[in-house]
């Protein structure tokens, strides 16, 4: 098996992030992915901007890592790159001395938050895309972000655009992982994190984090072979409104309910994975007030939900390798648990069970059955009184070992 790395471990442990969509297409009501159309620098001109309003909702919210869009397919570099025209060194904004990238990984470090930049590989403004040229182009481009900002946590590669066009992988990662060695890469030629293979937030239940197999972007279904079985966590990546990545004035009224978020959040984090939300910045270059407020009411309402456990694992009675019971006092009434796999020499869980012995009986009710656990499974049932609580390994692909157990 490949050895896991610790930092993929740690990539799990961030569990929220929010994803900035902003640049030239922020100024462009209606622009879509690949429609070609121009989008000219004048326009740019957010004045407001103030990355650290975007960074302290980061913090205000719990979430621990954020992502901008430093280039998408438009070709727009939200920093004043030497490689192209196309960037804000030519726009009226701060008379062309502006910097997002700076703004934003400033931000980030200040508030302690993981710094992600989001690059597209596919660049609908190169005349060269199709030629070798191309590949040192990404390559300034990269060397440029990584050089010039500090330190950076997490390097987005987008797959789309890109579905049959071949690059110099070889060069391109090794420039990589010379400028920033620990630096995470999400899902494409030499990944350690993976796309779910949907923008609806939502992984499967039986998700696992080794596979052979990689989603490559929304406009195919055709999927990377790896050469061998990797261990890669699975990020879920959606919006806060329904509809738009970048800023639209029209979609004010989709902003998805704290249920809804809640319910993402179950589909995500609670099935293992990491939960992407956007959030795309206005033409101030301030969030808007519903999508901040609504986003840290999130966060508060996971906090109330999952902070105060009644009982852990360290209470736990182990009856045997596969049970682990929980004796209460008093009775309570009982509807989550959550599990947590230690992932350190892989994930072995593949069926589990939850059982509780009800008033005035000792004979055992399953209420919650099970996959995988992995980084974390969140179990959740109708509310049920009891004064004890069993967790049953009912198939294991080697010796399951938990991080925690924590009943709410």
């Amino acid at each position: 098996m490949q050895k896991i790395k610790q930092k993929q471990i740690e990539f799990l442990d961030w569990e929220l992030g929010v994803f900035f969509h902003f640049g030239i297409r922020t100024f462009y009501e209606g622009h879509k992915d690949w429609d070609m159309q121009q989008m000219p620098l004048e326009v740019f001109n957010p004045e407001q901007l103030n990355c650290e309003n975007w960074i302290k909702t980061v913090k205000d919210s719990g979430a621990k890592y954020a992502i901008l869009v430093c280039k998408h397919h438009d070709g727009f570099a939200n920093w004043p790159s030497a490689y192209t025209e196309y960037s804000v060194k030519n726009t009226p904004w701060k008379s062309g001395k502006g910097d997002v990238v700076r703004e934003f990984t400033d931000a980030c470090h200040k508030y302690g938050i993981k710094t992600g930049l989001y690059y597209s590989p596919a660049d609908f403004t190169a005349k060269h895309h199709s030629n070798t040229d191309y590949d040192q182009y990404f390559i300034n481009q990269i060397t440029e972000l990584l050089s010039n900002y500090g330190k950076i946590d997490y390097l987005w590669f987008d797959g789309c655009g890109s579905e049959n066009h071949t690059y110099d992988t070889v060069r391109i990662i090794r420039q990589i992982r010379m400028l920033q060695p620990d630096i995470l890469i999400f899902n494409m030629w030499d990944p350690d994190t993976r796309w779910v293979g949907n923008e609806a937030g939502i992984a499967d239940i039986t998700n696992k984090n080794m596979v052979s197999l990689l989603d490559f972007s929304v406009q195919t279904e055709a999927q990377n072979i790896l050469e061998e079985e990797k261990f890669l966590p699975v990020e879920c990546d959606c919006r806060i409104r329904k509809k738009n990545w970048f800023y639209s004035e029209k979609d004010a009224d989709t902003l998805k309910s704290i249920k809804e978020l809640m319910g993402l959040y179950l589909y995500s984090v609670g099935r293992g994975a990491n939960l992407l939300i956007n959030i795309a910045p206005d033409r101030r270059g301030l969030l808007p007030e519903a999508d901040a407020v609504r986003f840290v009411e999130f966060g508060k309402q996971i906090e109330r939900l999952y902070q105060y456990p009644i009982a852990d694992l360290s209470i736990a009675e182990q009856l045997d390798q596969n049970t682990y019971t929980f004796h209460f006092e008093t009775e309570h009434l009982i509807e989550r648990v959550i599990l947590e796999e230690d992932l350190t020499d892989g994930e072995h869980a593949e069926a589990f069970n939850i059982q509780i012995c009800p008033y005035l009986s000792s004979k055992k009710i399953t209420v919650y059955t099970g996959c995988t656990i992995g980084h974390k499974h969140i179990c959740t049932f109708p509310p049920v009184s009891t004064s004890s609580l069993t967790v049953h390994i009912e198939k294991q692909s080697g010796e399951t070992k938990f991080k925690n157990i924590r009943i709410f």
